[in-house]
């Protein structure tokens, strides 16, 4: 047994490149051969978003706090709330982030394949955050 206590890595700032917003990013748990599995606690500030990206395995979302949205290509955006679990196929293009005026904590759930656990793509506009 391996007890990973909180705090035992420091916060990492969402980069630019794959978000919109202020994004905080607490690594939860990381593969190691053979493992391939790795989990992160997201927090999204009020309007704060990723950027389009797909998962070659698929991704899962727990929504821990606050009121989120989640759309994936060519879909309606949905609102998320505490407690919603949302199921990304492999490859579906999508994004999640939190709603216009309250931030959302999400458990970031996701596999790696070929030492690759996400695709980034283009910046979600505000248009398409709106909709």
């Amino acid at each position: 047994m391996e007890v990973f206590r909180a705090g035992h890595k420091p916060s990492l700032k969402g980069p630019t490149d794959w978000f919109t917003g202020t994004v905080r990013i607490d690594a939860l748990f990381n593969p190691a051969a053979p493992d391939r599995v790795q989990g992160a606690s997201v927090t999204f500030e009020p309007g704060a978003r990723t950027a389009w990206h797909t998962h070659p395995l698929g991704q899962t979302i727990i929504v821990t706090a606050g009121v989120g949205r989640a759309q994936r290509w060519g879909g309606v955006v949905e609102e998320i709330r505490p407690g919603d679990v949302v199921f990304f196929e492999p490859g579906e293009k999508h994004w999640h982030g939190a709603g216009p005026n309250t931030a959302m904590t999400h458990i970031a759930i996701q596999e790696v394949k070929n030492g690759n656990v996400v695709d980034w793509m283009e910046q979600v506009s505000d248009q398409q955050y709106g909709a």
